[in-house]
């Protein structure tokens, strides 16, 4: 069995999530075969497309949330994500237990003597009436569960009535509350019965490289998976990574060539090339890996992450983590202030 070593993988990965170069390729399609982008904080997918894509637009994305082409809703280890709307039906059947196990994890003393079934029941007609914020429905059903507060009751509906965010909430330069209605008001079509997971795996290692068992099970949050593993078998070819570790791929998925020359990237918070793995060593080391979950917007050199980035006033600033041939990663950032429309000034600091 061949052995992918980090830089290897590094190569796949950046291949498959469309970081290698700019590409042409609508925007909805992006959106599609990356499973979607991460997306709780409202605006930054469009700086992840902006950086996979040749002549990207804010007004793309906006003309595709504002048409119901691609929603906001929970899917993957419970956090937003911004998909497709036909993969916001396909997937949602899937990932409801797990979130609804997350929440009562999460939630379980607080939520203790209700009812989770009567309290979706009571809540999703307000959902469904008049797009609202979790914790107006939360005070709405409340008389129910006076001892529980509205925003827990909220946080509760979040993941037990299938919910999507709908505009203005992440439409470009606009700021606005996360009002809720349901998928099927939405989408004009029910959520239908929960599909198997082999096509999901398939896809994720089409959008994101090599992979062990545990990195699917990271990136999805779902158990389980062994079933369509197993069932996928003859589908997928394996290597090893160099801990030793089985490495599942889709047959021709690409491998580039391990020191192709990769051009900086700025990435968005939370962007699921880092996040996307239990062992996130092909893109990350691990002395950075805790800035990942903190809302970090990483640099990438080399395909790798060597920084971090941030827009104050008319200044982006990247603080990079060790010595690197600034020059590149100046040329980058003030292409990214150009597409913000920020007349503004570059400063790099090495630490």
């Amino acid at each position: 069995m061949d052995v992918l070593d980090n830089r290897a993988l590094n190569r796949a990965l950046l291949a498959r999530q469309m970081l290698d170069r700019r590409h042409t390729a609508p925007a909805v399609d992006v959106v599609r075969h990356l499973v979607g982008l991460q997306a709780q904080e409202p605006h930054e997918p469009y700086v992840g497309l902006w950086s996979r894509l040749d002549g990207f637009r804010p007004d793309e994305l906006v003309e595709l949330l504002e048409s119901r082409q691609v929603v906001r809703t929970l899917l993957m280890r419970r956090t937003i994500h911004l998909v497709t709307a036909d993969d916001c039906l396909e997937l949602r059947g899937l990932h409801q237990p797990m979130l609804e196990a997350r929440v009562r994890a999460v939630l379980r003393r607080d939520l203790e003597g209700v009812d989770l079934a009567e309290l979706a029941a009571a809540g999703q007609p307000h959902f469904e009436r008049t797009p609202s914020t979790l914790p107006e429905v939360g005070r709405a059903v409340g008389g129910r569960w006076p001892s529980v507060p509205a925003r827990v009751l909220g946080d509760a509906l979040s993941s037990y009535v299938p919910l999507v965010q709908v505009p203005p909430r992440g439409v470009w330069g606009q700021s606005a509350p996360a009002r809720n209605t349901t998928i099927e008001t939405w989408l004009g079509r029910p959520v239908p019965p929960a599909c198997l997971a082999d096509e999901l795996v398939l896809r994720y290692l089409r959008a994101f490289g090599p992979a062990s068992s545990s990195d699917i099970r990271a990136w999805s949050g779902l158990s389980g998976l062994r079933e369509s593993i197993k069932r996928l078998r003859p589908r997928l070819r394996s290597f090893r990574d160099v801990r030793g570790r089985e490495l599942l791929d889709v047959l021709d998925g690409p491998l580039p060539d391990p020191d192709q020359p990769v051009p900086p990237r700025f990435l968005p918070a939370f962007d699921n090339v880092v996040l996307g793995f239990d062992d996130r060593s092909r893109i990350i080391d691990n002395a950075y890996r805790g800035l990942s979950v903190e809302g970090a917007r990483f640099v990438l050199v080399d395909g790798r992450v060597a920084g971090k980035w941030a827009i104050t006033g008319d200044t982006l600033r990247a603080t990079m983590f060790h010595p690197v041939d600034v020059d590149p990663i100046v040329a980058e950032a003030e292409n990214l202030l150009a597409w913000h429309g920020i007349p503004g000034r570059t400063v790099v600091d090495v630490h």
